[in-house]
């Protein structure tokens, strides 16, 4: 057991938190990472959103750093989780850099680092996924150690995960030896789809008070719909709540690190698969022991950026090579330099909703004005093909009391949200922002334009802006290797692990695309 040599390696540990606080802890700190599946920016109750009630995050909001311009590596989940837990770009991760593929053993992770620094590692819920990393010779899930063995009894609503995350939590803290220090990576499945249609409103939430963003009709089903998604936000944000005061109650609290976020946007239409501000924005507070708090920072970062900051909070910077850029000097001083000038995002393939088993591959640039997305093949339906009919998702959605009319474009997860777009319920506009094929390039002025619906790349007068965003998107991907700048179409080879629709060409679970292979 490596855990009582900690006690020294961690004597410095705190040394750049020393001149905020006259106590410097000599104790390695805990690390709790919280995770929503599919939750967007900025629905929590600290970002000015009363009627979600999330007292979880805003407490570590207010008791740490709250940021309002953090954004994911990839709008999709086991890329997006890849990103995060190695600090790397998903062009640099090869399979890992694309959904419900593989998870290659070179690339480091966080939690390997420090379960070799004698740390307890585990999760709960929903991990690195989907995707296999047995095969690539991992002995376990990059999260770490399973503990999802309890199970609640009784459901929220038929949507709701059953696996019962505080007792799981509380089962991976009993076994850890006396003073060893944790990383617990709390991955709730939750708001992820399937919902129970109309339980938001059941559960007394008022469908007034619904914000309905821009890309979406304003209709009584969709609005219904997120209410759905807020009433999972809100449990999510409850076993997040629950652990914070098992921390308090063993006095761990004050000795914990904790960080949360979610892994990509809201699962509608026009957020969740996409580059758009609703597919790459997430929530994210982080607290930490003697670090700043009631900070907010507007300044771009990304959720690569976590894992050079773990390696800095456990004094370890160079254990592990980062695309990312610690936060340190953001969570320990009033004030900071600027952390960077812009984040850079991208995508390759979601689900199977192509023939060949093709993605979309698009990259973009995030700075404080602009949104810039480049689309590598926008000859390729960007939410999937139209067709065929999937009978596996009308069986699936079976549960959620909301009868799904419309197949195809499987990019989109099915819902009630998209079946009212598909119909061009409002007009046609909503469909063509989720579905239609897009230009190559697309600009979005921010502040003016949070909802990503008015591409302004075409006009004259930011000619100059666009030309500029681009050669600094390309530079970047050039000095990273990026296969589409380089000119390899490995992307496309890749395999997929998870089910494979009837689509033409190439659908073989599991194998390479040895069209791709350069």
């Amino acid at each position: 057991m490596k855990a009582k040599s900690l006690l020294g390696l961690f004597l410095m540990t705190f040394t750049l938190l020393s001149c905020q606080s006259e106590v410097v802890s000599k104790k390695a700190p805990n690390i709790l990472i919280a995770i929503a599946d599919d939750h967007s920016y900025p629905h929590a109750g600290v970002y000015g959103f009363p009627e979600i009630q999330t007292p979880g995050f805003d407490y570590i909001a207010q008791n740490g750093v709250l940021f309002h311009n953090a954004f994911v590596a990839a709008p999709q989940c086991s890329p997006s989780r890849a990103a995060i837990l190695t600090g790397k770009n998903i062009w640099e991760l090869e399979e890992a850099g694309t959904h419900a593929s593989n998870f290659p053993s070179k690339f480091k992770v966080f939690t390997e680092v420090l379960e070799e620094q004698g740390y307890f590692v585990g999760y709960t819920g929903k991990p690195w996924g989907p995707g296999n990393w047995q095969i690539t010779g991992r002995k376990q899930n990059p999260a770490g150690k399973e503990f999802n063995h309890h199970k609640l009894t009784e459901t929220l609503t038929e949507g709701i995960h059953p696996n019962n995350y505080i007792k799981n939590f509380k089962d991976f803290f009993s076994q850890r030896a006396q003073g060893q220090p944790f990383v617990f990576w709390y991955g709730a499945y939750e708001p992820h789809r399937v919902y129970e249609y109309g339980t938001g409103l059941k559960a007394g939430k008022s469908i007034e008070a619904v914000e309905v963003p821009e890309f979406l009709p304003d209709t009584e089903v969709v609005r219904n719909d997120v209410l759905d998604y807020v009433l999972e936000i809100e449990y999510f944000d409850s076993h997040l709540e629950q652990m914070i005061q098992f921390l308090r109650e063993k006095g761990e609290l004050e000795n914990t690190f904790i960080v949360v976020t979610a892994d990509n946007g809201m699962p509608f239409p026009y957020a969740k698969a996409n580059l758009q501000e609703y597919g790459t924005h997430v929530p994210l507070a982080i607290a930490m022991p003697h670090g700043e708090k009631g900070k907010v920072v507007n300044d771009p970062v990304g959720l690569i950026d976590l894992a050079p900051t773990l390696m800095d909070l456990v004094n370890l910077p160079t254990a592990m090579k980062t695309t990312g850029k610690s936060l340190m000097p953001i969570l320990s001083q009033k004030e900071h330099p600027i952390h960077r000038e812009f984040v850079l995002t991208g995508r390759e393939r979601h689900t199977h909703a192509r023939p060949d088993n093709l993605g979309y591959p698009a990259r973009a640039i995030r700075t404080q004005e602009y949104l810039y997305v480049y689309n590598f093949m926008p000859d390729r339906w960007p939410a999937g093909d139209p067709v065929p009919v999937n009978q596996e998702n009308d069986k699936r959605n079976k549960m959620t009391g909301f009868k799904l009319l419309y197949p195809g474009y499987h990019d989109v997860d099915p819902s009630p949200s998209k079946d009212v777009v598909m119909a061009k319920e409002g007009g046609d506009a909503y469909f063509d922002w989720a579905f239609s094929k897009r230009s190559a390039r697309q600009l979005y002025l921010i502040e003016n334009d949070p909802y990503c619906t008015h591409n302004v790349a075409q006009l004259k007068e930011y000619n100059a802006v666009v030309e500029e965003l681009h050669q600094k998107l390309m530079n970047a991907l050039y000095i990273q290797g990026d296969p589409r700048v380089t000119g390899n179409p490995v992307f496309d080879s890749y395999p997929r692990y998870s089910p494979m629709r009837n689509f033409p060409g190439f659908r073989q679970r599991g194998k390479y695309n040895r069209t791709f292979v350069k």
